[in-house]
């Protein structure tokens, strides 16, 4: 399960951004956060030192944040120019849109990013739903993505967002293969935290059913303070069943880390649990 894994990164970390190819796997996918607020095209140089340094540098592009398709086409082409060729595209945490896009099926089908070279795309999927959005209408988003990458040949890949509980992310992996999605998933898991950390992150990214777990059973909770992810994670594994020489089951690509700030200490975490 900690093979090929992708991870999370803030462009504005200098340091970290500098780190980081010494300090993950050749070849890794390497996400890099649009903060509300600050000028997306600073996402730029960090994409560009990671490619030079043997990863991918996966952007994000936060569909409301985005101003205009001026902004975002020449967006894709900096990035592109930087070695860029796959991105995140997420609605972005905002009530009005910025710009023209009001979702993330919006921007994939105004067709910027393909046009300027894109053509591998990341949407996020929840295994625990989203406060603001039915169940039933995250399925058929998520379906309408699926569909349309197929049809203009992206490469598309689901990134779940993270949870304390393995239930949910089983039975949701279950769900989507039932409904004939078929695309790549990778699972999202939160890096080693203290209990402060993690409970506040889970609030601010909706997963309110993972915080029950953190406050109604203090054990677990402090197994993952103690261990980090790897409760999750083992219990992930028993549920999705053995792999075979074609890789994780279900379409399982790989876990997926939201570091909270802690780049450092998910990288050691991660490299002392392989070692074991």
């Amino acid at each position: 399960m900690l093979r090929g894994y992708s991870i999370e990164v803030n462009p504005g970390e200098s340091k970290i951004v500098d780190a980081a190819p010494d300090r993950l796997d050749k070849g890794t996918d390497v996400f890099l956060t649009w903060i509300p607020g600050t000028d997306p095209m600073t996402i730029v140089p960090a994409a560009a030192k990671l490619r030079k340094g043997g990863l991918f540098p996966t952007p994000h592009i936060g569909a409301r944040h985005v101003e205009s398709t001026a902004q975002l086409s020449e967006l894709a082409a900096r990035l592109v120019d930087a070695g860029v060729d796959r991105v995140l595209i997420i609605a972005g945490d905002r009530d009005k849109p910025a710009g023209p896009y009001d979702s993330s099926l919006a921007v994939m089908q105004g067709g910027l990013l393909q046009k300027a070279g894109i053509v591998r795309v990341s949407v996020g999927g929840f295994p625990e739903g989203n406060p603001n959005i039915p169940d039933p209408v995250l399925a058929e988003a998520l379906t309408a993505k699926v569909n349309f990458a197929r049809s203009a040949g992206l490469q598309l890949t689901i990134v779940t967002q993270f949870c304390f509980d393995a239930e949910p992310i089983v039975g949701w992996l279950r769900r989507v293969r039932s409904q004939g999605i078929d695309v790549p998933i990778r699972v999202g898991m939160a890096g080693p935290a203290g209990l402060i950390a993690l409970t506040r992150y889970a609030m601010r990214c909706g997963v309110g059913n993972s915080i029950k777990v953190l406050t109604e059973k203090p054990a677990f909770a402090k197994l993952l303070i103690d261990k980090g992810p790897e409760p999750i994670i083992r219990e992930v594994a028993a549920g999705i069943g053995p792999g075979g020489g074609a890789g994780l089951p279900l379409g399982v690509a790989g876990l997926h880390f939201f570091v909270f700030g802690g780049f450092n200490k998910t990288v050691d975490w991660i490299n002392a649990t392989r070692s074991q």
